[in-house]
């Protein structure tokens, strides 16, 4: 291709700087000349579209187009439509016109699509040219003057002014040129005999055909005919008709007849027979069609192809032997087959969408491609009617999917969504692509607990820190939104926070005690936890925990009778003469346990006697076994166990001291005699310690009284010194004076109790406790009775007391 001059450049910038940009709904045109540099201005598209650089930027503004090559590209920065690669307008369109590139810029955020058109104008870069360099006839000395003779036509890629504009024919001694306009646009070449040859003369005449465009400048193209003179051929071949019509079935066979053309030559013999042939130069009319030079049957040669062509039109030609030619022309319609599936095409789509999208949030943009005609080419889409979604269309080709109901990540967090699309030929054909489209989670679900109300178990005298139970709580939502914190709900239990008895793992929901529990003190407590989840904002519930104490075997039994002092000693007094069964005492026992723990059972563990007593198992009632001898002694000294029925059991010992006796006196001197020598020595020590304590006690009383008497005495003596001398004198009396008139009583009773033993070294008198009762009353014949059997000896103060 030559190289282009500056002046050959200016008249391209002008087309250009001329292009008009038009909007209409949503649409932009522009034209531009082929052969632009690459890199060069189409247009603003920005200006054109109204939009703002920083809208093309955020939408992630792009082209999209269907051609396999894009010719054109968008400058985000700038706003600006410039030329990608080097446009060929012969490449792209052919002869086809106007030639145009179409596509659209894809906006996001929201979805947005403007269709443009970008109309490309031809240059003169292409000069015209024949198909063969050199043209052959035969032609008659006896052929008249007007004699026609078709040339091949040349053939010009541009179009328009561009494309082939006329002939010129040299040198013009014999022949002409003449052109005849065809309703396609294009020209017949004819060339006129002017006066009759003269085979005698010139039997070989070579005329220089040239072809010249209608650029600026113009091209040309050249080519040689060469006659050759023949002797007497005065008649040409003649078509039974100017244009002839067929119809065939795209992918016809090969060889499959289109139709049959026919010509007359009035002439006779060689000179009369005709032979067929195609002249066509420009398409590729060669690879497809065929015509017998015999019989003039026009049959397939290659693949009929509706989508690349329509129709075609056949240039044929009949000639003679003798060089006389006729021109005539074939219209092939091709008749479309349904053999083209509907092309998906994804425009822009989203991957991922919000659960709480609203209805009609665009998902995916597609535009479907079907190269097929009339209903064969009409697509119709569907997906699934059993998913939120429906696809809507936006325009010819073009369908969006929308959301149509509420979406729910919980129940469906990803879709195969399938759209399927198929064309209304027969027998339909159809494509089908599946958009995968993850839900993303918002925080719609709060935390639940597997049960409203927990009780757990926990044995008493736990170690701090131990784990008493386990609260879980599910989230059906995602991810963070799912992420549960467990935390304890501020109440308290018996006046004090829960947070001093419980603490629970804010990760894993294990209940952990804060303190030891002791069962006797609390059987169980209730308090609440709040499971929240860790979306913005946090949703939580809550749930109870009713934690219940469990009993241990902690507590031994207590013995509530006989009491035990130190230093007293309990005898029970039983008749000799008491009958087997007698009831001697009962031991009572208390367990504060619960239960089984509480279960308690009394047995003898050592006796003086093991054949005399028996011990009740479950009440710990003492009985006489058998019938009291002489022999048995007085004092029988029993030990009793009381066990409980926790595991391990805890028991508790207790010695019932039982004297068998008929008289007090018996008694008394058997107890006496143990008691003697062990507390004599014990009570030295002690009444030394008491005697000096008393003295130094006294000794501090006596100084205090003594000076609290002197400070009196002479304030009296003031106050009587400073009186008038005629006062009466008023005798003092001392403090707890009692007048001995026997009118009066003391002021102060003093009661006296007095205790006797046989030994006057152990005797005692001691005041201020008031005597209600006798220990031992005597009747009126003299006898002594017991008010009770009880006898109590107190080692602490060497006294013997009945009760």
């Amino acid at each position: 291709m030559p190289e282009r001059t500056i002046a050959q450049q200016v008249p391209l910038l002008l087309m250009f700087l001329l292009s008009v940009v038009s909007m209409a709904q949503a649409q932009v045109s522009y034209s531009i000349p082929e052969e632009m540099a690459k890199g060069s201005v189409v247009g603003n598209i920005a200006q054109d579209l109204g939009l703002d650089l920083k809208r093309l930027k955020s939408g992630k503004a792009r082209i999209y187009t269907t051609d396999k090559a894009g010719y054109i590209e968008l400058n985000k920065d700038r706003g600006l439509l410039i030329v990608k690669e080097r446009i060929d307008r012969e490449a792209l369109c052919g002869q086809t016109t106007p030639c145009a590139l179409h596509f659209q810029i894809i906006l996001e955020n929201p979805m947005e699509f403007y269709s443009v058109t970008a109309e490309v104008t031809d240059v003169n870069d292409n000069s015209p040219y024949f198909k063969k360099n050199e043209m052959k006839f035969k032609i008659s000395e006896s052929a008249v003057p007007g004699a026609k003779f078709v040339l091949e036509r040349a053939m010009d890629s541009d179009v328009g002014t561009n494309g082939l504009q006329t002939y010129s024919l040299i040198p013009t001694d014999n022949f002409a040129l003449k052109l005849q306009s065809q309703a396609d646009g294009g020209k017949t070449v004819e060339m006129i005999l002017q006066k009759p040859l003269d085979r005698e003369k010139n039997e070989h005449i070579t005329l220089i055909l040239t072809a010249v465009d209608g650029g600026d400048p113009k091209l040309t193209g050249t080519a040689e005919i060469h006659i050759t003179v023949l002797d007497v051929n005065d008649n040409s071949p003649v078509f039974t008709q100017a244009i002839y019509k067929a119809t065939i079935t795209e992918h016809a066979q090969k060889g499959t007849l289109a139709t049959t053309v026919s010509a007359s030559d009035a002439d006779q013999g060689s000179n009369g027979r005709i032979t067929y042939s195609i002249t066509n130069s420009v398409d590729n009319i060669l690879e497809l069609f065929e015509i017998n030079d015999a019989d003039g049957e026009l049959r397939v040669l290659g693949s009929i192809d509706y989508e690349e062509s329509h129709h075609y039109e056949i240039h044929i030609q009949a000639s003679d032997e003798g060089g006389l030619t006729d021109s005539s022309k074939i219209v092939v319609d091709v008749i479309d087959t349904n053999d083209n599936k509907p092309v998906i095409n994804i425009m822009s789509k989203l991957s991922m969408i919000s659960e709480d999208s609203k209805p009609g949030t665009v998902i995916t943009m597609i535009n479907i491609q079907d190269q097929d005609s009339e209903e064969n080419g009409k697509v119709h889409c569907l997906i699934d009617d059993h998913i939120p979604f429906t696809l809507k269309s936006a325009s010819s080709n073009f369908f969006s999917l929308v959301t149509e109901g509420s979406l729910d990540r919980e129940q469906n967090p990803a879709y195969n969504i399938t759209v399927v699309c198929a064309d209304e030929g027969t027998p339909s054909l159809s494509s089908s692509m599946t958009l995968s489209l993850q839900i993303s989670d918002v925080n719609d679900n709060a935390p639940v607990f597997e049960k409203s109300l927990y009780e757990a178990f926990v044995l008493e005298n736990n170690s701090p820190g131990l784990s008493i139970f386990t609260v879980k709580a599910k989230d059906a939502d995602w991810n963070q939104n799912a992420r549960v914190s467990y935390m304890l709900e501020e109440s308290s239990i018996n006046g004090v926070s829960v947070t001093t008895y419980v603490s629970v793992n804010a990760e894993s929901g294990v209940i952990h005690a804060v303190r030891s529990f002791d069962y006797e003190q609390i059987k169980h407590f209730t308090f609440r936890v709040k499971a929240q989840d860790g979306g913005s904002p946090p949703l939580s519930s809550n749930a109870s925990v009713k934690v219940i104490i469990q009993d241990q075997n902690d507590n031994a039994p207590q013995i509530l009778y006989p009491v035990q002092t130190g230093g007293s000693l309990v005898a029970e007094i039983v008749p000799r003469s008491a009958d087997v069964g007698y009831l001697v005492t009962k031991v009572v026992a208390v367990d504060v346990d619960s239960g089984q723990n509480a279960w308690l059972s009394y047995k003898l563990q050592k006796s003086t006697d093991r054949a005399l007593f028996e011990v009740g198992a479950q009440n710990g009632e003492i009985r006489i076994l058998r019938p009291v001898i002489d022999k048995d002694a007085v004092k029988q000294k029993l030990t009793v166990v009381v066990e409980d029925n926790g595991q391990p059991p805890r028991s508790a010992t207790v010695n019932v001291n039982v004297a068998l006796a008929d008289s007090f006196p018996e008694v008394l001197s058997e107890f006496n005699e143990v008691k003697h020598d062990r507390e004599f020595n014990d009570n030295l020590t002690f009444y030394l310690i008491l005697a000096l304590a008393v003295v130094s006690f006294l000794f501090i009383v006596s100084v205090i009284a003594i000076l609290s008497v002197k400070c009196y005495r002479w304030r009296r003596e003031r106050i009587f010194y400073k009186s008038n001398g005629n006062l009466p004198v008023i005798p003092y009396y001392p403090p707890l004076y009692a007048d001995v008139g026997g009118t009066d009583t003391l002021k102060h009773v003093y009661n006296y109790e007095v205790c006797r033993t046989t030994d006057s070294r152990r005797s005692d008198l001691k005041y201020g406790r008031p005597c209600s009762q006798s220990i031992i009353s005597l009747d009126t014949t003299g006898t002594q009775t017991l008010k009770q059997r009880n006898l109590l000896c107190d080692d602490s103060d060497d006294q013997v007391r009945f009760k």
